[in-house]
This record gives structure tokens, C-alpha cells and sequence, in this order.
């Protein structure tokens, strides 16, 4: 699957190793936690965006019966459509699977990806009130202080439903 000028591809194993290196530089650490559970994104499934044979892009995602959570999103080239790809292929796998919907967790600092998301088709579905307290006990990296220099405190939860037309 081609966007644009770039390639879209699943991960496969052989990826693992440098997808792990890639979320500690990404993320802080090779984990991320999602409403109190701890996940090693570099063991999930998802896709890469590839341009001239580098990395421009990278999502997981895990599936947990009829749900599928979106787990990580990196878009290394902003304003491509790279990030909507990889959200759409990860649609496309979900459904595969028989999920009926596609969910995400964010953080109430992260004002622009609440903006991305909102304008591809998700909806705030949850706030969980200082939820990041409980995750940094189990990732310790989590600043407290995010973007536009916001404290970070709350779980945002965003659903697109796959069920609907």
C-alpha cells in the first residue's frame, strides 16, 4: 500500500529489535501504560512508514476481543498524511479481526493530538481524572510537565466506532 510517496507495510519480526530502540527514543522507555496496564509496543503488531528506506512513521495496536487500542502513533514527517495512513491501516486490521471498535488513550497535555484524532473521526468517549499518578508508578519517565507546558495529570480516552457505516 503506497501513501503518497511513501510505503506503508506491516511490522514483521525482523523489526523488533530497532522498533524497541525506537520507542525509548520516542517515548522515554520501551513501555507505555494505558489505563494502568503496561505494554511493550515493539511486541505488538502495527504498521511502518517507510520513505527512501527510512522510518517516517510507526503505530501499534493490540486487539483484546471486539476492541482493538491504539497504542502508539509516531509520525516523523508532520502534515503528510502519514499519521492518518497508519490510523487507517490499523482500522483496516482491526476490522479484519472483528474488532467494532478502535479506542486510544492520551494524555490532557496532548492538545494536538486530541486535534488530530477529533478531525479523522474519533470521539471523546472518557476522562479519567489523575490517572497518570497510578501510571508513573509503573513507568517512573512520565514527565510531569507536557506540551505547552500543561502539568500532566488525566487519561483521555477517544473511540471511533467500526461498526457504523
Amino acid at each position: 500500500m503506497s501513501v503518497r510517496s511513501y510505503n506503508l507495510r506491516a511490522i514483521v519480526d525482523a523489526d523488533r529489535p530497532w522498533l524497541r530502540e525506537f520507542m525509548r527514543q520516542q517515548w522515554g522507555s520501551e513501555f507505555v501504560v494505558s489505563r494502568g496496564e503496561k505494554h511493550e509496543p515493539a511486541l505488538l503488531p502495527g504498521f511502518v512508514a517507510e520513505k527512501d528506506g527510512q522510518v517516517v512513521g510507526v503505530a501499534t495496536y493490540h486487539v483484546s476481543g471486539a476492541a482493538c487500542e491504539l497504542m502508539t502513533i509516531d509520525s516523523l514527517v508532520e502534515g503528510q498524511g502519514i499519521g492518518a495512513a497508519l490510523i487507517d491501516a490499523i482500522k483496516t486490521a482491526a476490522r479484519a479481526s472483528g474488532c467494532v471498535r478502535l479506542w486510544l488513550i492520551t494524555t490532557n497535555d496532548n492538545i494536538d493530538a486530541l486535534r488530530f484524532y477529533q478531525k479523522r473521526g474519533f470521539r471523546l468517549v472518557a476522562v479519567y481524572p489523575d490517572a497518570i499518578a497510578q501510571s508513573r508508578k509503573l513507568k517512573p519517565e512520565i514527565p510531569l510537565i507536557g506540551a505547552y507546558d500543561l502539568p500532566i495529570r488525566d487519561e483521555i480516552e477517544l473511540e471511533m466506532r467500526l461498526d457504523d457505516a
